[in-house]
């Protein structure tokens, strides 16, 4: 059903920037699968400009990151996810949400390395979450590693806007 809604919005709305983003791929074989869906319902990867990126939001996505390169067009970080499964930590649980933090030294680790590694492999990554919004110069650090995007909150758009401006100067 979600197939045939994006291949309408695109070839009947003649909306082709509508690109696919796949959650919780968690392995290559996996995407394969889902590629293989997409293609038996007429969303080819490539096809009409047709990009399919993948949620860097499990631990096995930055580890292997060059074998889901092989398969997907960029990397969205999934740092909530992330974050919960690098740290084993339920970010809705009240005794152990203190322990949460995008900012953790592991989480930032495997941040950087995606972004190398998809960059070597000519790919571009981006950044989902809150981490932006709740702390303006969490955005410095992502624009350090060389983060290509990143999407916030409306309401901190500005003050975001302005730590990606210093640090890229």
């Amino acid at each position: 059903l979600e197939c045939r809604a994006v291949r309408r919005v695109r070839e009947h709305f003649g909306l082709t920037n509508v690109a696919v983003m796949i959650p919780f791929c968690r392995t290559p074989e996996e995407a394969d699968r889902v590629l293989a869906v997409m293609a038996s319902e007429g969303l080819v990867r490539g096809r009409d400009g047709l990009e399919v990126l993948v949620m860097a939001e499990i631990p096995s996505n930055i580890i292997r990151a060059e074998e889901f390169a092989a398969r997907f067009d960029g990397f969205s970080i999934g740092s909530n996810d992330l974050t919960q499964l690098t740290l084993g930590v339920d970010r809705n649980s009240e005794r152990l949400a203190p322990r949460f933090g995008a900012d953790d030294p592991a989480v930032l680790s495997l941040i950087r390395d995606l972004i190398e590694r998809a960059h070597a492999a000519g790919r571009p990554v981006g950044f989902c979450g809150q981490a932006p919004s709740n702390d303006p110069e969490y955005a410095r650090v992502l624009v350090d590693a060389g983060i290509d995007s990143v999407s916030v909150s409306p309401d901190r758009f500005v003050a975001v806007v302005h730590q990606i401006a210093a640090a890229e100067q």
